[in-house]
């Protein structure tokens, strides 16, 4: 929870441990954030999904903004970090970076050239998170075992709607997909911000008693040194 509760914002993910070493002066600063881009990923995905013109391009572009400006706030938070964790943050900025850029860029000149980078990236996006989520221990890897047969059913019907419909249509496939995939990202940011919400309506805790200098505390329990 250092640097003002950049911890949780930079993760975007909110476990009970970390619900309760947050204070109601930080959640108060970030819940509308996390409930502002819960609502902002839903409506994408929806949008996209609907919007057969250019629903591939407001993908692609808005997951390019998306990884662009977590990439720029974790490597702002390697400041605060030291040794081997500054390093890597300072990769993974670097890298969400240039790969949002590179998004952003696609996204701009074709509607089937996003499409394209969508049907190719769906699958190797969903793979990887699972292999993430593999590699750790408990619930994490459970949820990534079930990722992974997910990823590979996907993987699947993608291949097969391109060789009997075309490949247009299985970039269409993708599209809904990934619109699946950004929605499902903003919902644990929603319920984050309702848990944080409540914690911002907590009373701050009283600060404690300033006492004289040279006293102990020794008299306190029994009303005082006056007593």
């Amino acid at each position: 929870m250092a640097n003002g509760g950049s911890g949780i914002v930079n993760t975007g993910t909110l476990s009970a441990g970390a619900l309760g070493t947050v204070t109601p002066a930080v959640a108060r600063r970030t819940w509308p954030r996390w409930l502002g881009l819960g609502l902002a990923l839903i409506a994408v995905a929806v949008t996209a999904v609907f919007w057969d013109a250019a629903g591939a391009r407001l993908l692609v572009g808005a997951l390019g903004v998306f990884f662009a400006v977590r990439g720029v706030a974790l490597a702002r938070t390697a400041g605060s970090l030291t040794g081997e964790l500054a390093g890597r943050a300072r990769t993974l900025g670097s890298g969400a970076v240039l790969g949002g850029a590179a998004a952003v860029v696609v996204a701009v000149p074709s509607a089937g050239l996003a499409a394209r980078v969508l049907l190719v990236a769906v699958p190797v996006m969903l793979v990887g998170a699972a292999a993430v989520l593999l590699s750790r221990g408990g619930v994490a890897r459970r949820g990534g075992l079930a990722l992974l047969v997910w990823s590979l059913l996907v993987t699947g019907v993608l291949v097969l709607t391109g060789l009997a419909q075309g490949w247009d249509r299985a970039a269409d496939v993708a599209t809904v997909v990934a619109a699946l995939a950004v929605a499902a990202l903003g919902v644990p940011l929603l319920i984050g911000a309702s848990s944080l919400r409540a914690v911002a309506a907590r009373p701050a805790p009283a600060p404690a008693p300033v006492r004289p200098a040279g006293c102990a505390g020794c008299a306190c329990g029994a009303g005082g040194c006056g007593a």
